[in-house]
C-alpha cells in the first residue's frame, strides 16, 4: 500500500474491489482509499459479463469519476483502453516508486519477486524491459 500512497493522494475502489482484498482476512483500508458505491448502468451490465465483479465496476467507476484505473487484469485493461480510461499496473507503479526516489531497484526486485512467489503472475520480459528503462 505504502508504494500507492507514495504516488496518489487519494484512491477510490469500489466495493467488490474492497471484498476482493478482505475476503481472506478484514482489512482496516488506510486512510487515502475510499470505498464508492457503483451506480447501476447498462456499461456496468455489459462489463459484467465480460469480467469479474471487481474489475467491472472499476472500470465503471473509473468512467462514471473520469478518473484513471490501477488494473492488471489482461483483459480489463484492454476493455479499460477501448473505453478511453487511463490506467497504470503494478510495474507502472514499481516504476514511478523507483523514479521517483520512493525506493531503490533492488527493493523493487525483492517486491517484484515476492508478488510472483505469492502467485501474482506477471511477464519476466516486461519486468526487464521496465529494469532496463531506468
Amino acid at each position: 500500500m505504502v508504494f500507492l500512497s507514495n504516488l496518489f493522494d487519494k484512491i477510490i475502489i469500489p466495493q467488490s474491489v474492497y471484498q476482493e482484498i478482505s475476503a481472506k482476512e478484514k482489512r482496516v483500508l488506510p486512510d487515502f482509499m475510499e470505498i464508492k458505491q457503483v451506480h447501476p448502468s447498462e456499461k456496468l451490465e455489459t462489463l459484467k459479463m465480460l469480467l469479474d465483479a471487481g474489475e467491472s465496476e472499476a472500470i465503471a467507476l473509473a468512467l462514471e469519476l473520469n478518473m484513471p484505473l490501477i488494473i492488471d487484469e489482461k483483459k480489463g485493461r484492454k476493455i479499460a483502453l477501448n473505453e478511453g480510461i487511463t490506467i497504470i499496473g503494478l510495474l507502472g507503479i514499481v516504476y514511478l516508486n523507483i523514479k521517483k526516489g520512493f525506493i531503490s531497484k533492488e527493493e523493487a526486485k525483492r517486491f517484484l519477486d515476492d508478488a510472483v512467489a505469492n502467485g501474482y503472475r506477471i511477464s519476466k520480459a516486461l519486468v526487464a524491459e521496465m529494469f532496463a528503462s531506468l
